[in-house]
């Protein structure tokens, strides 16, 4: 495990936020939930210092670094009208002197908003196409035409959610540890795979036996399961390590309970739980993935099902721009 955890340290990355994110109580949330609830503490990712900040922006410190070691000189993902990532992507870009290709899918406003309005400010060429399937063709094409003007791309992948960048994310694991927080469990949104996979390796690198439950924003849980363990594989392979070695061996725990009508389609509990967190804590989530993630612990606090004596940290993978679309 030494092993594995000395190569996570010293994989090449850019350093884009190098604050620590702070760990707050939330301790008016949980007396709105009543005296059975347990200690909450929040993980603010969501105040990481660049680009608006969002677990995408750890991601891409790793993955960025790899793309310019391969002589990159243009990034190119995808995501929706809204993504957080292609935002983050932009800010990483215009910061470091790469050119940006986001490939989007959705509708377009005349007036751009949120992270779209963000998009443009950063400098992007965004590129619109009208389904999900068309986006990794369209990266492609893209790519190919790039090359034969003599560019240098990069295709990063939904999320940044590949091996590369799921370590980058784990790398931040050693924050909760270095704090000395010892939370029974940890809970977030989940979505493309990559942060819950990077929480589950990162907290068997650093010796947290923490449960890690990811609350589905979209994908049913047996296949946002088989991502996670997916990349699990692939972040060994890069380490150089067994998957035992960086949790494999434990359960991964998806709940699409949450889910809605679909992706970025609020939900009753959803709302209750971005208003509720707005007006107990002072703290925004964000419609889309915060909010049903909240809505998942708050559903688990209420059924009984995470008791009194447990601590639970809420990690907060930002979005919160998206509040203004």
């Amino acid at each position: 495990m030494a092993t594995a955890l000395a190569a996570l340290m010293s994989m090449p990355a850019v350093v884009l936020a190098p604050h620590v994110t702070p760990i707050d109580e939330a301790r008016r949330l949980r007396d709105a939930l009543g005296p059975g609830a347990p200690r909450v503490f929040i993980k603010r990712d969501d105040l990481l210092s660049f680009g608006c900040g969002g677990n995408k922006v750890r991601k891409l410190q790793t993955v960025v670094a790899e793309a310019r070691a391969a002589g990159a000189d243009t990034l190119i993902t995808c995501g929706g009208a809204q993504s957080n990532h292609a935002r983050a992507t932009a800010a990483a870009g215009a910061a470091l002197g790469l050119q940006v290709v986001l490939v989007l899918n959705g509708s377009a406003n005349a007036e751009p908003t949120a992270n779209a309005r963000l998009d443009h400010l950063f400098g992007a060429d965004v590129r619109m196409v009208a389904s999900r399937d068309e986006r990794a063709p369209t990266m492609e094409r893209i790519a190919e035409e790039l090359r034969a003007a003599g560019k240098k791309p990069a295709i990063i992948p939904l999320g940044a959610s590949n091996a590369t960048g799921a370590l980058g994310f784990a790398r931040g694991v050693a924050e909760v540890a270095a704090a000395s927080l010892a939370p029974d469990i940890i809970i977030h949104a989940s979505s493309s795979a990559g942060t819950q996979a990077g929480l589950i390796a990162g907290c068997a690198l650093f010796g947290l036996k923490a449960r890690i439950i990811g609350v589905s924003a979209d994908e049913p849980a047996d296949r946002l399961r088989q991502s996670v363990a997916d990349l699990i594989g692939a972040m060994a392979d890069r380490l150089g390590a067994k998957p035992a070695t960086i949790g494999l061996e434990r359960e991964i725990e998806v709940d699409d309970s949450q889910v809605g009508a679909g992706y970025g389609i609020p939900t009753a509990a959803s709302t209750e739980a971005l208003e509720l967190t707005a007006r107990r804590e002072g703290t925004l989530l964000d419609p889309v993935y915060t909010s049903k993630a909240m809505a998942g612990l708050i559903a688990r606090i209420r059924n009984g099902e995470i008791e009194s004596e447990r601590t639970v940290l809420f990690w907060h993978t930002g979005g919160q721009v998206g509040y203004f679309a």
